[in-house]
């Protein structure tokens, strides 16, 4: 047997299928089938739209492990005090009941001769179309002296779910005038803005709880997205409480203590009460273990957002290497429908319309205090290619700002009934 496009994990692949793999051969028994893996704002929006817009023509599965799922977005919005964990926890029940076949288990390996997905649990299940969408891994190494071991005690809360709960924890356990650090990942990486969003949603619980609490922020980057609206943001509401130190000054130069709990920058130790270490990121596992990745992340044509390493797989969201959007929640759902509509195409003849992606990207600095980026978007041969953009301005009034994060609410609430079907 060769292992070249064979790929599995562990033992147990050959073994008799699990209930939930049987069920998945007996709904598709002579349909296409599509298999799609992971169920956050790309892949539940590829199976919902499949399922839904091919009136049961197409046997469609989603294998995502969690049985409640937890957007990555607004999750900052929980550390700063203005959602409940529950806010951001949607279930599955509506796929299931709209004609998604959902199976709760881990993918562990793809045959892409075979079409088939190895399940954690045992047996297959097989494909004709196969859509990855698994969010992101971190790459080892990242950061010296951080591994996934040290979550616990620096955690990266850049998952949606237990992380988020375990950051919040320790940052409402932090004595008074402690210190909240965050190491900062390098480009390219999930929600450009997330790092500074996050940053002033811990300086507004801090201003209300723990006023004389300092932030410390490690950036490898020169500059960061919406920059000038971020350190407004912060002068305006939280002056002298965040110090970000860029890679001019040494921030990509960083070795934390888990066990000690230090931040050493540019060779400067610091004893710090929470230390959020966000590292550099990768395509979520089951992309590499597909044989679609090249370096970090998985290459696709834009005007589908199929795999250059294989034409019946297709890769969604933050794991594709797709060209000039984002790595967003609002990304990854805009590529589930041209993904899935070209997929519905292929199968079944139907019309396939022209690629056309957009984004926008919401961040919330102080209470009403929104602010926005975001862009339309183009196939072309080469990549999916930026035709406009706009940002938030600084300056603006009170009043465009408390609007601007109404609309975010709105958004939120938009994208996930687009997602789960809710």
């Amino acid at each position: 047997m060769t292992l070249n496009r064979r790929i599995f994990l562990g033992t147990g692949a050959a073994t008799a299928a699990s209930l939930a793999a049987a069920a998945v051969f007996a709904a598709g028994h002579g349909k296409p089938r599509v298999v799609v893996v992971g169920g956050g704002a790309g892949g539940a929006t590829a199976a919902r739209y499949i399922a839904k817009d091919s009136k049961g023509e197409i046997a469609v599965t989603l294998i995502e492990p969690t049985r409640q799922y937890y957007t990555c977005f607004f999750s900052n919005l929980y550390l700063g005090g203005f959602k409940e964990m529950d806010d951001l926890g949607h279930s599955y029940g509506s796929l299931a009941t709209g004609g998604v076949n959902v199976v709760h288990d881990y993918a562990v390996g793809v045959d892409r001769d075979a079409k088939t997905v190895a399940l954690a649990s045992g047996g297959s299940v097989p494909y004709n179309k196969l859509i990855l969408s698994p969010g992101i891994d971190f790459v080892d190494g990242a950061v010296e002296g951080w591994d996934l071991s040290a979550q616990n005690a620096m955690p990266h809360a850049y998952k949606g779910g237990s992380q988020t709960e375990l950051l919040k924890a320790q940052l409402m356990a932090m004595p008074e005038g402690g210190t909240f650090a965050m190491v900062a990942p390098p480009n390219p990486y999930r929600c450009p803005p997330g790092p500074y969003e996050r940053i002033s949603m811990v300086a507004h619980y801090l201003k209300a709880n723990n006023p004389t609490a300092k932030i410390l922020v490690a950036d490898p980057k020169e500059k960061f997205s919406k920059q000038s609206l971020f350190q407004e943001g912060w002068s305006n509401h939280y002056s002298g409480m965040i110090d970000w130190i860029g890679s001019d000054f040494g921030g990509g130069n960083v070795v934390v203590d888990p066990d000690a709990m230090t931040l050493s920058i540019d060779g400067e130790v610091t004893n710090v009460d929470v230390c959020n270490v966000i590292p550099a990121m990768k395509a979520g596992h089951i992309a590499e273990l597909a044989g679609v990745t090249e370096g970090n992340w998985a290459p696709v044509n834009a005007a589908d957002m199929s795999s250059k390493a294989d034409a019946d797989i297709y890769v969604l969201g933050d794991a594709a290497q797709q060209g000039d959007m984002p790595k967003s929640g609002y990304s990854a759902n805009s590529q589930a429908k041209v993904c899935a509509n070209a997929v519905r195409g292929a199968l079944t003849g139907s019309k396939v319309f022209p690629a056309k992606f957009s984004n926008t990207c919401w961040s919330l600095i102080d209470t009403d205090d929104g602010v926005k980026v975001g862009a339309t978007y183009e196939a072309t041969p080469e990549k999916i290619t930026k035709v406009d953009g706009f940002i938030s301005a600084t300056g603006e009034s009170a009043e465009l700002r408390k609007t601007t994060y109404e609309e975010s609410e709105g958004w939120y609430a938009g994208i996930t009934a687009d997602m789960f079907g809710t």
